[in-house]
């Protein structure tokens, strides 16, 4: 039988700094960190291809900074604390909670279950879910008197935590196993060359943050608009798996300075949390309505154009670029993830749910409050969501926000010579002037899939008929 030890377990909390469970767990005597992958309990939600190569590398990164010693499990946590504690004398296990319906549901039925002292602590959010309510005792269903009359109104977040001065690891009799041993790459080979684009670990988050507030902060309000810019923090998928806490990002803003930007990129986060709310009120968030008057929509579930529109091949080349930029990088700039999402389910008139699980699968920050609230926002079916009235224009969009074209021919080349005018609508450009530029569309480039002014109006009376 091993000295008496207590456990960390990471989950979305990928870091040494600012981390309330680790902190906690160094004070109680030698430490054995471990990380497990539930996919026993995730169910449907378990993480997508995306998000398990940006995982691994994580993992990783965590590893080399704990000194080799963070040990790797793959199964259901409770059969694998129940052998720990068979062969060890465990003192406690600690983490920081995780807010997903299905983590909260197993992490309850943890400590009811597990006979040794379980402490959960928040790590993840600026404030606890059932902490921002109404008077009423109700949760906010408006972004705007959530974030100003329940976040800004309550005690600020905690100023962020050092990392731990002093960690003594414990021993196990077995040797950690590598990272390898989960399985997380894919074999896929989009899978593998998205991460070309990222740096990954807690470090990597550090530095993101760095230069986002040297660089990028002071034109944050205008700039986030434009894809073609680096002029958003990128800080999403460092969010997501806990290599940076949110606490470390808003009080680097506040300290960098005061100004409109700042406010509206700390309101940003605040959407973060408006996001986590929905999903902690409403678990069925990421597969039902929120507004129970869509149940009755008829959809036109089509795996042709779904299959165009997740390839980026829909002949829409604003649309094409946002998915050509998520299949090659596994990630999508905000502008385009409402344009793409607007274009599938008021265009095409997909359901919301089949987008949802597309980015489930292909974003290395797809986080399940921020995804599912966030296609609900954009179908019109959820809290504060657009008006069903609202449907992107991909060419205004483009003409707008791409003025130049520099991103839209980035991720679709076979558009590059085509002059600005035609750019965001090729269909429209006399034969002499495509010809010119090298595109036959329906060969080099496709023809649209859907008739963007006929589907708009189908798509309102559709729509307006639920109203």
């Amino acid at each position: 039988m091993s000295n008496p030890f207590v456990i960390h377990w990471f989950r979305q909390d990928l870091r040494l700094h600012d981390n309330p469970a680790l902190i906690h767990a160094t004070a109680q005597g030698p430490v054995l960190p471990i990380y497990i992958l539930d996919d026993y309990n995730a169910g449907p939600h378990k993480m997508g291809s995306a998000s398990r190569q940006w995982l691994h590398h994580s993992l990783r990164a965590l590893n080399k900074s704990l000194g080799g010693k963070l040990h790797i499990f793959k199964g259901d946590p409770f059969l694998i604390f129940e052998q720990l504690l068979e062969t060890n004398t465990i003192k406690g296990i600690f983490w920081n909670r995780c807010y997903e319906p299905w983590r909260m549901t197993r992490d309850a039925s943890l400590k009811d279950q597990l006979p040794i002292e379980t402490i959960s602590f928040n790590g993840s959010l600026l404030w606890e879910p059932w902490q921002v309510l109404k008077g009423d005792g109700t949760p906010y269903k408006v972004f705007t008197p959530f974030y100003r009359n329940g976040c800004l109104s309550s005690e600020p977040p905690h100023t962020p935590l050092p990392s731990p001065q002093t960690l003594e690891f414990a021993s196990l009799e077995q040797s950690p196993q590598p990272v390898e041993s989960l399985g997380l790459l894919s074999p896929k080979p989009w899978s593998s060359a998205i991460m070309k684009h990222w740096h990954v670990g807690e470090q990597a988050s550090k530095d993101k943050l760095d230069q986002f507030l040297e660089a990028e902060l002071s034109q944050y309000k205008t700039s986030r608009d434009y894809p073609a810019k680096l002029g958003t923090s990128l800080l999403s998928p460092h969010l997501h798996f806990g290599e940076i806490s949110p606490n470390q990002v808003w009080w680097a803003v506040r300290q960098h300075g005061s100004s409109e930007d700042h406010e509206h990129f700390l309101s940003e986060l605040g959407w973060r949390e408006f996001s986590n709310s929905q999903l902690f009120h409403t678990p069925t968030l990421p597969s039902k309505n929120y507004q129970k008057k869509f149940d009755a929509f008829q959809w036109s579930e089509d795996a042709k154009t779904l299959h165009c529109w997740q390839k980026g091949q829909t002949g829409i080349p604003l649309v094409d670029a946002g998915m050509r930029q998520l299949w090659q990088t596994g990630f999508m700039h905000n502008r385009l993830r409402m344009v793409t999402g607007s274009l599938l389910v008021k265009n095409l008139l997909q359901p919301w749910q089949t987008g949802e699980r597309w980015f489930w699968d292909t974003l290395v920050d797809a986080d399940l409050a921020n995804n599912s609230a966030g296609w609900q926002w954009i179908a019109g079916c959820g809290a504060d969501a657009a008006p069903y009235f609202r449907i992107f224009n991909p060419l205004t969009q483009g003409t707008k926000f791409d003025p130049e074209g520099t991103f839209t021919r980035t991720y679709v080349p076979e558009l590059a010579n085509l002059p600005n005018k035609y750019l965001f609508n090729p269909w429209t450009a006399p034969e002499a002037v495509l010809s010119e530029s090298g595109v036959h569309l329906g060969k080099t480039y496709p023809k649209p899939i859907v008739d963007l002014q006929i589907s708009r109006q189908k798509a309102l009376e559709a729509f307006q008929a639920l109203a």
